[in-house]
């Protein structure tokens, strides 16, 4: 009878778990295999990072009528000439117009091309209001697209055309939500029409008209 040698145990114990080890490793291999072909990324479609505004063309220099920004610092109206890259930058636009000083605030109005005009209001780093004219152009123009986004409205169930937003964002400025109705009512301006129609309610009407011109002289130098 052959004595009991330990070591020999040992030798059986590696040999059996060398083989589990491999068929492990072929058992991965094969999951590894099935995975690979049910998986394929170049079909996979991440439908949460999809940009709505992909498939609409940023606005150009002839596109834009106007960006400026108007705002009043101890009392005084100012109006300035805002860079026209805002035109297709929403938040560059409101981070833009809160590091401005105004004493109630700061405004930005951007118009395009003679249709839409987008009124944004900042007030610190939280209070921002939002006022498009006409709804129509949120399938038009990124930048309106983004204000909509903004307001929290589905682009499909907002009507079709008309203003959306805060209507009664420049009544404490002295133009009110009533007066702002009355124009689409009767008037149907357009947004360069509407833009200075409501400047002057809020009493920036000469800033305002100084800021237009200087967007353009800067504009034109380029």
């Amino acid at each position: 009878m052959t004595p009991w040698d330990p070591d020999d145990v040992n030798d059986d114990i590696m040999d059996d778990d060398l083989d589990s080890q491999d068929y492990d490793e072929d058992v991965d291999d094969d999951l590894e295999d099935d995975f690979d072909d049910d998986l394929d990324f170049d079909d996979f479609d991440d439908e949460s990072n999809d940009d709505d505004t992909d498939d609409l063309d940023d606005a150009t220099e002839d596109d834009i009528d106007f960006l400026v920004a108007l705002y009043r610092e101890d009392g005084e109206s100012t109006g300035v000439p805002l860079d026209s890259q805002y035109a297709n930058d929403f938040e560059g636009l409101i981070d833009h117009l809160q590091r401005i000083p105004g004493d109630a605030g700061a405004f930005g109005f951007v118009s395009i091309d003679s249709d839409v005009l987008l009124a944004v209001r900042v007030r610190g780093a939280r209070h921002v209001q939002v006022f498009v004219s006409d709804a129509y152009y949120g399938d038009t123009w990124p930048l309106i697209r983004d204000a909509i986004d903004f307001l929290g409205l589905d682009i499909d169930d907002i009507p079709e055309d008309g203003p959306v937003g805060d209507l009664g964002m420049f009544a404490d400025q002295g133009f009110s939500e009533m007066d702002l109705e009355a124009m689409f009512i009767h008037d149907e301006p357009d947004s360069e029409d509407l833009a200075e129609r409501i400047a002057e309610g809020m009493r920036f009407g000469k800033v305002y008209r100084s800021a237009v011109d200087q967007y353009w002289d800067s504009a034109e130098e380029y």
